[in-house]
């Protein structure tokens, strides 16, 4: 198994209203990654993300990018010590 890393992530833009909890629930999934996603007060989404680093690294890419609906104006990630057997990726509300 490949080693995992794990990160905490915090996206300022247009990210809340837009659907960006689930594109990157759903991104996520897909890349095998485990976490999860929350809108703050303060108008950002954090996030903690674990996973492969190049899984990490695609979903980064991914993020950045956004999509017609969702513009990302910065997106930092900041690392944290992995979770031993964490299996879902949720949306915290």
């Amino acid at each position: 198994m490949a080693d995992l890393v794990r990160y905490f992530g915090t996206a300022t833009g247009t990210v809340q209203g837009v659907g960006f909890r689930m594109f990157v629930q759903q991104n996520a999934l897909e890349l095998g990654i485990t976490g999860w996603v929350k809108n703050m007060t303060d108008g950002t989404v954090t996030m903690e993300l674990q996973g492969t680093q190049a899984a990490i690294d695609r979903l980064t890419d991914i993020i950045r990018q956004g999509n017609y609906f969702i513009k990302v104006q910065s997106f930092g990630l900041e690392a944290r010590d992995v979770i031993a057997m964490e299996r879902r990726f949720d949306i915290h509300y």
